[in-house]
């Protein structure tokens, strides 16, 4: 009797992952080799660690009220460590912000060591996030997969999509289809085809393009059976 491979389950996590630790290290390295000299550099460095700090914080949120949520229904207490991960994030959020913000302030002469100060704390912040989102992938993932189904688990996703503004749309597509795989980011920019209308999924296509490599770009646009001069007409 051949051997049956089972599809793998629905990764609630695994995706906007990616994303994260994306956007977590680009703002991270950015940050350390900032020009504090240069105010425009500045101005734009800081005010990007203010972005992902508040990127932080939704995502967060939208964990606890969509994901956590299911999870104490069907499995109570399950959530309670990375509950309190969730608190003591929000804190260090708190105090990056207003380090940011006290940088964005700083005279010329501190900017240099205020700069260390604020790259320093931001690493460790991230480096405990990764070890969060670790927990999340594997713990929590088995404890999704026990107590729900695939539709279930991608019912809760679309819950989640749903809830999101414009901005914050286009702000995860930018950090997230660059950094999936090829066949990841081909599921997704399918499902957006037949979903979304001509135009907005044109303007989709436009904001990943300049992040992806020729290669990269050609395999998806050959995987959305397209060709340039189609997505150029679109």
């Amino acid at each position: 009797m051949p051997n049956v491979v089972k599809p793998p389950r629905f990764d609630l996590y695994g995706g906007i992952h990616k994303a994260l630790r994306a956007l977590m290290t680009d703002t991270l390295i950015s940050l350390g080799r900032m020009d504090g000299d240069d105010p425009d550099e500045y101005a734009e460095m800081t005010q990007r660690v203010l972005t992902l700090l508040e990127f932080c914080r939704s995502h967060a949120d939208h964990e606890s009220r969509f994901i956590h949520a299911a999870l104490e229904a069907r499995a109570e207490g399950s959530t309670r460590f990375v509950e309190e991960d969730h608190e003591a994030h929000e804190r260090e959020i708190e105090k990056l912000v207003e380090a940011t913000i006290k940088l964005q302030k700083c005279a010329p002469e501190h900017r240099s060591a205020d700069t260390n100060v604020l790259y320093r704390s931001l690493a460790l912040f991230i480096a405990r996030n990764f070890e969060h989102l670790h927990i999340e992938e594997v713990v929590h993932n088995a404890i999704l997969w026990k107590h729900y189904s695939d539709v279930e688990i991608g019912a809760m996703h679309d819950a989640i999509l749903r809830s999101l503004t414009p901005q914050e749309a286009g702000f995860i597509l930018r950090w997230l289809i660059p950094f999936l795989s090829p066949s990841e980011r081909s599921l997704a920019m399918s499902k957006m085809k037949s979903t979304s209308p001509p135009a907005a999924f044109v303007a989709a296509l436009e904001a990943v393009k300049p992040h992806l490599g020729e290669r990269e770009w050609l395999k998806l646009l050959t995987s959305l059976e397209m060709l340039d001069e189609e997505y150029e007409r679109a």
